[in-house]
């Protein structure tokens, strides 16, 4: 199933300057199925050809307001996260305009965005960026489920790329 996306124009206006380009169309194989979930976006395509498509590989992490998926870009191989985000209009959400405005080497880099919408007509915004695999939570579970102090060398790395 391929679905056009028109965006509403508060939303649209948020997104209209492309980190790489803007979605076009997106298909879903199963909304509800994570493995295999088939994502297809133009980003500068020509004529409408889809130019990236991702696979959706698993679940990361779930939210109040969304999902992410770690995926792979099917034509490099890349490993990204996927960050699917509902557009509520009771809520401002200025995620996109605060990704786009980061330009750190210890923030993760935003690659580009696309909305797409469900059966149910929800928009989302897709705001995909580079994956990293480990997470601060995770490595501080890891030192207290084995009763050990995080070495101060891992506390000095963390803060100095915190602040």
């Amino acid at each position: 199933m391929v679905l056009d996306v028109a965006p509403p124009a508060d939303v649209a206006a948020e997104a209209a300057a492309p980190v790489s380009g803007e979605k076009k169309k997106e298909e879903v194989v199963n909304e509800e199925q994570v493995m295999g979930h088939i994502i297809l976006t133009t980003i500068g395509g020509k004529n409408g050809e889809p130019t990236i498509c991702y696979m959706a590989e698993r679940v990361v992490g779930t939210g109040s307001f969304g999902i992410v998926f770690q995926a792979k870009c099917l034509e490099t191989g890349e490993t990204v996260a996927i960050k699917k985000v509902l557009q509520d209009r009771r809520y401002k959400n200025r995620e996109l305009q605060l990704m786009r405005a980061m330009d750190h080497p210890n923030v993760i880099c935003l690659k580009h965005c696309f909305f797409s919408t469900t059966a149910r007509d929800e928009l989302f915004l897709n705001l995909v960026m580079e994956y990293v695999p480990e997470t601060l939570y995770r490595v501080l579970k890891h030192y207290s489920n084995a009763n050990q102090r995080m070495p101060l060398i891992y506390v000095k790395l963390y803060m100095y790329q915190l602040f």
